[in-house]
């Protein structure tokens, strides 16, 4: 199979092993709308074969998620077999054994210069404990893990996540926060680049064109994470096709202000930069 070379305009590489989930926090940013996650899953070894076609940089590794990519049956395989010139990130809410974590996966293999931590742990106090939580980091960090915390400041929790941040920064744990993105209380939350994107009044047809490469559970290739979570049709493309490659295009898109809050926002880059959005979006002709 010919290689798929990352464009320099990318920022993103979004592996999705699985959207599957073991908690249910009611903000999930996954259920924006509908939230159809009935796909099929890769084996371990399609997607090693599939994801060491890759071409990328150093600053831009995979980033392994979900859902949560630790429910694939095969996640430690995967973590192991992806060749070594590609560099790996994990996004996880760590409920996973870390003991067989620790003892099936060099610590080496997901570690790298960046201005953050290489496996970023979502902590949502809906759903989970923050002690035990804090016990796992603490032993992967210990046993060399590049690994941080990261809380979404719902207006319903803001308060325990910014006491959550303070207790595990006194502990030496890298705790960061991001803004709440959706509807709480029948108003919208987020800075988005795009007015009316995710009102989901109305649908308008527009062109658009991603700075992402986004692959879902089965290895197909999606427009934006919005296609991904609400089942629509990939772009016609699969990491396993032999002759796939990137195409650096505006497409064209029939559900503007259906978008997921994902790709519209204002957020940092990969170099923490502040100002980036995920697609560019113009007028349909």
């Amino acid at each position: 199979m010919k290689p798929i070379i990352i464009p320099q305009t990318y920022n993103y590489i979004a592996t999705f092993l699985s959207l599957a989930c073991n908690l249910r926090c009611s903000y999930c940013i996954n259920y924006f709308e509908e939230g159809t996650f009935a796909k099929k899953h890769l084996p371990g070894k399609d997607w090693v074969r599939g994801l060491n076609r890759i071409v990328s940089r150093h600053d831009l590794p995979l980033s392994l998620q979900g859902g949560e990519p630790s429910l694939h049956k095969d996640f430690i395989y995967i973590l192991n077999n992806i060749k070594s010139e590609l560099n790996i990130d994990i996004l996880t809410n760590l409920q996973f054994d870390e003991d067989e974590f620790i003892q099936k996966v060099d610590p080496n293999r997901i570690k790298r210069k960046s201005p953050y931590a290489s496996i970023r742990v979502s902590y949502h106090p809906e759903t989970m404990k923050l002690e035990p939580l804090i016990k796992k980091v603490l032993k992967l960090q210990d046993n060399g893990f590049s690994i941080g915390i990261w809380g979404v400041t719902h207006p319903a929790q803001e308060t325990e996540i910014l006491k959550a941040k303070e207790y595990c920064i006194s502990l030496g744990i890298d705790f960061r926060t991001k803004e709440f993105l959706g509807e709480h209380d029948g108003k919208m939350y987020g800075t988005y680049r795009y007015e009316g994107a995710c009102d989901r009044k109305f649908a308008k047809k527009v062109l658009c064109k991603t700075t992402e490469l986004i692959i879902g559970p089965g290895g197909d290739i999606y427009r934006c994470h919005s296609d991904l979570y609400e089942d629509r049709k990939p772009i016609g493309r699969n990491i396993l096709d032999e002759n796939f490659e990137l195409e650096e295009r505006f497409r064209e898109c029939d559900v503007f202000g259906h978008c997921n809050p994902c790709d519209v926002k204002l957020k940092t880059n990969r170099f923490q930069e502040f100002g980036h959005t995920s697609v560019e979006i113009i007028e349909a002709k």
